[in-house]
C-alpha cells in the first residue's frame, strides 16, 4: 500500500528574506515522497498570532512570541532571521538620541515581535503605537509618534526617506552581550508525527542551503516580494537574514534566544519562564 502524503501547511510573510528561504519549496525544488507544503503568506504579527492558536502546521514567528506557543510548536533549527551586529532599527525625522526616547511615543510592528521586546529591554519608557509595520515611518511623519521601530526592508531605505537612525538594536545587543540577535524563526507543531516533522526539518534545511548555492535564482524569485527595493538593496537584505545562522541555528542562536527571553521574563515583560527547544 503506497505511503500517504501528507500536506504541511507553511505559513510566512511575503518578504524578500523569508521568500528567499522558501523558495525552493515553493518551486518544488525540494521534494519528499511523504510530503507536499501549502504555502500561506500573512505579515509577522498576524502570524504571530494565528500560532498561539496552532493554527499551521509549520509557521515563521518572531522570537518572542515562542513563549506564548511553545506548548504548541517546537522551534526549528533551521530557519532563523538573525541579526549579528545589525537588526530593527528606531528612527525618527527630528535628531533624537537613545535618552530622548525616554516618554516618547514610539511606532512599533506589534507588540509580540522581537523588535518591540528588545527595544523594551533597552528603553523600558515609552508609549508604544502598533501600526502595520509597512506604515511605520508614515506614522512618524504625520507625527502620529515621535519615532518608529522599523523592521524588514526598511532597515535599509528609512535614511532615503529623510529619516535618522536613533539605534540599531542588532548593535546594541550585540555590543552589551557579544551575542546575534535572534529576530525571526520557524516553528513546527508538536503533534505530527515524528517522521514527519524530521522530514519537515530536512526540506526546510535544504530549501535554505539551495537558495544560497543558487543566490541569482533564488534573489529573482525573491524580488517580487522587495518592497521598494531594486536589486542590488534586496541582495544585501536578504543577505543580511538568510545566512549560516538561518541553515542551522548552531549553539549561538539558542543561547542568545534563551537570554533574550529569560530577559523579557526578568522585566516583567513575558508572563512565564520558557526553555527554547530545537528540533532539527
Amino acid at each position: 500500500m503506497p505511503t500517504q502524503v501528507a500536506e504541511i501547511v507553511c505559513a510566512h510573510s511575503p518578504d524578500s528574506d523569508d521568500a528567499y528561504m522558501f523558495y525552493a519549496l515553493a518551486t518544488q525544488k525540494v521534494r519528499s515522497p511523504l510530503l507536499t507544503f501549502r504555502h500561506v503568506l500573512d505579515d509577522i504579527q498576524t502570524l504571530n498570532q494565528k500560532a498561539r492558536e496552532g493554527v499551521f502546521d509549520l509557521t515563521a514567528i518572531s522570537y518572542h512570541a515562542y513563549p506564548y506557543v511553545a506548548d504548541k510548536y517546537y522551534l526549528m533549527a533551521s530557519g532563523s532571521s538573525v541579526g549579528d551586529g545589525y537588526g530593527p532599527m528606531v528612527v525618527s525625522e527630528t535628531a533624537m538620541t537613545v535618552d530622548d526616547l525616554k516618554g516618547k511615543k514610539i511606532a512599533v510592528p506589534g507588540k509580540l515581535t522581537t523588535a518591540y521586546l528588545t527595544l523594551r529591554l533597552m528603553q523600558p519608557d515609552f508609549e508604544a503605537i502598533v501600526v502595520p509595520f509597512d506604515h511605520i515611518l508614515e506614522a512618524v511623519h504625520d507625527k502620529v509618534a515621535d519615532a518608529g521601530l522599523v523592521i524588514h526592508e526598511a532597515q535599509l531605505t528609512h535614511n532615503a526617506s529623510g529619516f535618522n537612525t536613533i539605534v540599531d538594536l542588532g548593535r546594541w545587543w550585540k555590543g552589551k552581550y557579544n551575542l546575534p540577535l535572534p529576530l525571526g524563526a520557524n516553528v513546527l507543531r508538536r503533534d505530527l508525527s515524528p517522521e514527519v516533522a524530521h522530514e519537515s526539518c530536512r526540506m526546510m534545511k535544504e530549501s535554505i542551503q539551495y537558495a544560497l548555492d543558487h543566490r541569482e535564482e533564488a534573489l529573482n524569485y525573491a524580488m517580487q516580494f522587495a518592497r521598494d527595493l531594486d536589486a542590488k538593496m534586496a541582495d544585501k537584505f536578504v543577505g543580511m537574514y538568510v545566512n549560516h545562522f538561518t541553515v542551522d541555528c548552531g549553539d549561538l542562536v539558542p543561547k542568545a534566544a534563551q537570554l533574550l527571553l529569560d530577559m523579557g521574563h526578568e522585566a516583567g515583560l513575558i508572563p512565564h519562564r520558557v526553555s527554547v527547544e530545537f528540533i532539527r
